[in-house]
């Protein structure tokens, strides 16, 4: 795998975090990584975005962020209110096939959910996974509705094709009701693949060395941690 699409089932879910502990993973095992993201929202010029929160969890991380709209929109619109050219898929999928070129792992971190438009003639994240042909890792809330939220978004891969890596949790919280506790068992039933990590929730605070602990703890071994699903789901 050298390219990996990841998104979430809503905002605010995680997604940054996640991709930053993939990336960390990565860099460990001595991987040339890259993290693009095709469209930054709600952060003005000079301001740190996405890419840069993910370059400072993963040090050494080569960044790109195709373009930035100021107000915190969903791409389509703001690009379309401070009138921006809209965000073409085609230049989104150049970027990681340039990135490719020298590096063994390039993250693709989208913007809200997989459906979200990137520009007003309705393409979305799922239109960048198609154009590269790359698997799609979902992250998901840890509560009540996730489940839901995790069936519509493995239904929309499965509509275009697309091979889902998996799901992750994104925000695990430290006292886990009883919903957020049967989830771990549900969440591989919704058709987005095996659960395959629950990253703590607050773990973007780290610092680098501590975050790239937390990042083999809470990923799977197909993500190059040591996490397992059975022994969360038992309390361990």
């Amino acid at each position: 795998m050298s390219v990996l699409v990841v998104t979430g089932t809503g905002t605010e879910v995680g997604k940054t975090v996640v991709t930053a502990a993939v990336a960390a993973l990565a860099r460990a095992e001595g991987r040339r990584v890259a993290v693009v993201k095709p469209a930054q929202t709600g952060v003005g010029p000079g301001e740190a975005g996405d890419v840069d929160e993910v370059v400072r969890l993963a040090p050494g991380v080569t960044a790109v962020e195709v373009v930035r709209y100021p107000e915190p929109l969903a791409p389509a619109t703001a690009s379309v209110r401070c009138g921006a050219e809209p965000l073409d898929v085609r230049r989104v999928a150049g970027a990681v096939r340039e990135l490719e070129r020298d590096h063994d792992l390039v993250l693709v971190e989208g913007a809200g959910g997989l459906l979200v438009r990137l520009n007003p003639q309705g393409r979305t994240l799922a239109d960048v996974a198609v154009a590269l042909s790359a698997p799609v890792l979902v992250v998901a809330r840890p509560d009540l509705g996730t489940l839901n939220a995790t069936a519509l978004t493995a239904e929309a891969l499965r509509a275009r094709g697309l091979v889902p890596a998996g799901v992750v949790v994104g925000a695990w919280p430290e006292r886990p009701d009883l919903a957020t506790r049967c989830n771990l068992t549900d969440l591989p039933t919704m058709g987005a693949g095996d659960l395959v990590g629950a990253v703590p929730e607050g773990s973007g605070r780290s610092a680098a060395r501590e975050f790239a602990e937390v990042a083999r703890r809470s990923l799977a071994p197909a993500l190059g941690g040591v996490w397992d699903a059975g022994r969360a789901r038992n309390g361990g």
